[in-house]
């Protein structure tokens, strides 16, 4: 017989298994969610409880996720699940974008893999199946990420029932006055051939080419330039290819301008300039003659430098001094400013290029030229009429396509408007703008920047161009008089759309006759006509997933899923202040008169190590697939917590292997305090006063924790949760509960009374780790004893409890101070004296009078918790002197005690402690 079963040692070792292979695992637990329906459980469990309704942001299916996609989908299962903690009723309806540019394209690339061209029809039909591949997809992924949700009926913006509601709510907006038909200058891709809103375009540094043109004097309306011959205006601009569009040269009304005259010419600029103008040019020896007030300006007519047209002086509070020549070349076809300027004055909207970016006959001489070619060629043909004073490469930012990375144009095209400055429906006084301004000084924004940032988008935005140039989408549900080609903003036409899509799907938008879709006998509101012609464009895809909070929280698709509107949470990257947020607003307010959301929280972007973005080509994604499968869903799950989203986030294998640490610190505390629950079955008998304050301590944890939840902060949970493991439980509690828990008699009240504290711990710890560790939290759930079991953990509510005994908690504190200035001391006395075990320490220590109070009050479990042998307390200032103990070291507990003495047990002598042999019965 061994000595450690001589003397009755108990098992040390764990004996409620844990296994490791967490990445193995936890398929099979999640297959057990799947079985007992965790979703509707905990749903029906929280049915009368107060709701907290997250609304998911549809990500695109044209793919497999990414780690961006799943960290967002764990920080939106972290909020739900936190909120079903704390007992609201929190549910999770998943959804998925279908529609749009990114599945099309896609989609196209394997027809033209195959040298297949497909019709309307195939293209449609292949991107619903693309669409619904990795709709199956992505929900096995997010699944596999430990994420609950409805994921047995997830909204899709292709099911027929969301297209025909997506047509409904166009149907309110137009019913509320905001869309109209109109000539605009859209941003516009030549490569994809359609029209973009702002939230589909990003910015980019490029270099063009910079030019300074003359404009001659053609006829001078108000007599200013009397006596000045050879007289012309000069511009600037980086777009050389919109020159052949030119209609007007615009000056501000308030700013002075300078008749400049060098040589025989006179040139016209604002007088902020002249210097720098002259230098660009080159013009020496020139003088200022007269001066003017841009208003005078007005009205004069100056010739176009290529063209054998006019180019009138018209005024502009957009002309700026900041660079260039205080003059603005002035193409109502190509820009926003030009446009509504052009319109003011009468100006025929000119657009001489067509969807694929090329000049047209309307361009003249520069017919068949692709427009960024034409940069060259109009450089070439102004440098022989002799009206090129300068030309340098600038380098500027531009705006791209988002998707395809191409560069887009300003073209003026007729397209579909929802007005941003139209009268507010419910308040005529206000426009829509105003009242959306109004909104977002409601709603909270975390963190605060958002709000400025919003703000700023909504004030500058412009009217909203819904209208999409492609085959892939939900088609506009507008008919047009055959003969009048008049529109139809009827709501009962629009409707008969949405009943047809509801029962057909949106394809049928495109292979049904307006005959086949409209009532019986149908006229022409206006026009009285009975034949129709069908719009052929879609909705731009942000009007889809702009059109869910209508859809979803309204519980137009399932009744189900109707909860409240507006929700309480909208959840994605910052980007979407352009995007979902800003679009989710426009269609809220323009169809219930407010913002969707109460609260908009943002994160940033996903960046590897060196804070580059990723890509296959760097070598540095993160596939997150490959991540649950080697490491585990936790680990994933707790990096997520660790890092600060509201800024950008760095992730790599490396960091991922440093989580690890940070989760084994946590899992390994919940797996101990465990471990000493190998035989407990309750406890009725008081808590020692220091598993009174273990178990305090975790309530403040948890109170902590709650809060830190509710305001999203899962950085500083996972922080709190992991401090406490490491100081407080590791490194003292648990430390100083191994001598009872191990060396006391089973039974004793000392060792049922550290149970009863670990049990306490473990449970409220488990419930605490669970929105972050799902997987972790449920397997310690399983096997904790003597308690009221649910189904899962993830259907416990934790309530705050943070009363703690103030003056017991004060004692420790002392106590725990005193031990940190001890265990300092005696590290560097150790080395001085060569000892090794801290057991073989005796302590004196001196301390003020009040503390000196307080750790006396703990008696002889002093010398346990500072794992030395004696200590003995006197009053006095803080110190600290060590001696080599003349104790015994007891043979059954390994330490040295005053009370240890050779005894007889079994034929042997052995030193044993005096609680040692009264567990033993010798004493």
């Amino acid at each position: 017989m061994s000595l450690k079963e001589t003397l009755n040692l108990p098992d040390k070792e764990f004996t409620i298994p844990m296994r490791a292979n967490l990445a193995q695992r936890e398929p099979e637990m999640q297959a057990r969610w799947d079985e007992i329906g965790i979703y509707e459980a905990i749903q029906e469990a929280r049915k009368d409880a107060e709701p907290f309704v997250l609304h998911d942001g549809p990500p695109y299916t044209n793919g497999p996720i990414h780690i961006g996609t799943a960290m967002n989908k764990i920080l939106k299962d972290f909020v739900v699940k936190s909120q079903t903690l704390m007992g609201k009723r929190a549910p999770y309806v998943p959804g998925y974008d279908n529609h749009g540019l990114p599945i099309e394209l896609t989609v196209q690339k394997k027809f033209a893999k195959r040298k297949e061209r497909p019709s309307v029809v195939e293209l449609r039909k292949a991107c619903r199946e693309h669409a619904a591949e990795y709709t199956e997809v992505q929900t096995e992924q997010f699944k596999r990420l430990g994420v609950f949700g409805m994921w047995d009926r997830p909204y899709t913006s292709m099911d027929y029932k969301f297209e025909a509601e997506i047509v409904r709510v166009f149907k309110r907006v137009v019913e509320n006055g905001y869309v109209y038909r109109g000539l605009r200058p859209t941003l516009w891709s030549p490569t994809a051939q359609t029209a973009l809103a702002d939230t589909e375009v990003v910015y980019k540094d490029v270099t063009s080419k910079s030019i300074f043109v003359r404009f001659p004097l053609l006829e001078d309306k108000n007599n200013l330039f009397e006596g000045f011959g050879n007289l012309y205006t000069i511009i600037w601009t980086t777009t050389p290819w919109t020159i052949p569009a030119n209609l007007a040269v615009a000056f501000h009304p308030e700013f002075e301008y300078s008749l400049v005259k060098a040589s025989e010419s006179h040139y016209l600029i604002a007088t902020e300039l002249v210097e720098m103008t002259m230098q660009k040019c080159e013009i020496e020896g020139y003088e200022t003659v007269k001066t003017y007030k841009g208003i005078e300006i007005e009205g004069a007519k100056f010739k176009h430098p290529i063209f054998d047209r006019e180019s009138v002086a018209v005024l502009a509070d957009y002309v700026t001094t900041d660079e260039g020549t205080g003059v603005v070349h002035t193409a109502p076809g190509h820009g926003r400013d030009d446009f509504f300027t052009g319109k003011k004055y009468g100006l025929p909207i000119l657009c001489p290029v067509n969807k694929y970016g090329v000049l047209t006959d309307e361009a003249g001489e520069f017919e068949g030229v692709k427009y960024k070619d034409c940069d060259l060629v109009v450089v070439d043909r102004l440098r022989e009429e002799g009206n090129l004073l300068h030309v340098e490469d600038f380098q500027h930012s531009y705006p791209h396509a988002e998707r395809d990375g191409k560069p887009v144009i300003f073209r003026a095209t007729e397209q579909w408007f929802v007005g941003i400055d139209l009268p507010f429906h419910l308040d005529p006084s206000k426009t829509l703008r105003q009242k959306m301004l109004e909104e977002v000084e409601r709603v909270k924004w975390i963190p605060e920047s958002g709000h400025k940032r919003m703000r700023a988008m909504i004030e500058g935005r412009p009217d909203w161009c819904i209208s999409r140039q492609r085959p892939w989408g939900v088609g506009i549900p507008v008919f047009y008089g055959a003969e009048s080609g008049k529109p139809v903003l009827d709501p009962v036409a629009i409707e008969a759309v949405a009943t047809l899509i509801e029962g057909k799907g949106s394809d049928a938008w495109y292979s049904e006759e307006p005959s086949a879709i409209l009532p019986s006998g149908y006229k022409h509101p206006e026009t009285g006509e009975t034949e129709f012609r069908k719009e052929i464009d879609v909705f731009d895809v942000w009007f889809d997933s702009g059109s869910t909070s209508m859809c979803v929280l309204e519980g137009n698709i399932e009744p189900r899923w109707k909860d409240k509107w507006p929700c309480d949470l909208y959840l994605e990257g910052s980007d979407q202040h352009r995007g979902w947020f800003n679009l989710s607003l426009i269609l809220g307010t323009a169809c219930n008169g407010r913002a969707p959301y109460a609260e908009v929280l943002t994160h940033g972007w996903v960046l590897d190590d060196k804070g580059r973005k990723m890509s296959k080509s760097l070598g540095n994604v993160v596939d997150p697939v490959k991540v649950c499968d080697e490491y585990g869903a936790d680990i994933l799950r707790l990096w997520t917590a660790s890092v600060d989203y509201t800024n950008d986030m760095a992730c790599s294998v490396e960091l991922l292997k440093v989580a690890g640490e940070s989760y084994r610190r946590i899992r390994n505390t919940l797996r101990y305090l465990l471990s000493n629950l190998y035989d407990y079955s309750g406890y009725d008998g008081e808590l020692e006063d220091i598993d009174r304050w273990a178990v305090e301590q975790t309530e403040v944890v948890v109170a902590d924790c709650l809060k830190l939840y509710a305001s999203y902060d899962f950085n500083k949970v996972l922080r709190r949760i992991h401090e406490f493991c490491v100081n407080e439980l590791s490194a003292f509690y648990l430390d100083a509960l191994k001598d009872s828990m191990y060396c006391d008699g089973k039974d004793w009240p000392s060792r049922r009374a550290a149970q009863k504290a670990c049990h306490a711990m473990l449970v409220q710890l488990t419930k605490l780790i669970a929105p972050i560790l799902p997987h972790t939290a449920e397997e310690i759930y399983e096997r904790i004893p003597v308690i009221d079991r649910l189904p899962s953990v993830h259907m416990e509510t934790l309530k705050p409890n943070d009363a703690v005994d103030s003056e017991l908690h004060a004692r420790v504190a002392k106590m725990l101070k005193a031990r940190e200035f001890v265990s300092a001391e005696l590290e560097t006395w150790k080395t001085e004296n060569s000892i090794k075990d801290s057991q073989d320490v005796g302590v004196l220590l001196r301390a003020p009078a009040k503390d000196a109070e307080a750790l006396r009050s703990f008696k002889g479990d002093l010398a346990n918790y500072y794992r030395v042998a004696s200590v003995e307390v006197s009053e006095g200032e803080l110190r600290a002197e060590f001696f080599v103990s003349k104790y015994q070291k007891c043979e059954r507990s390994r330490v040295r005690r005053a009370d240890v003495e050779p005894t007889e047990w079994n034929g042997e002598t052995v030193p044993l402690s005096a609680r040692d042999r009264k567990v033993l019965g010798l004493a």
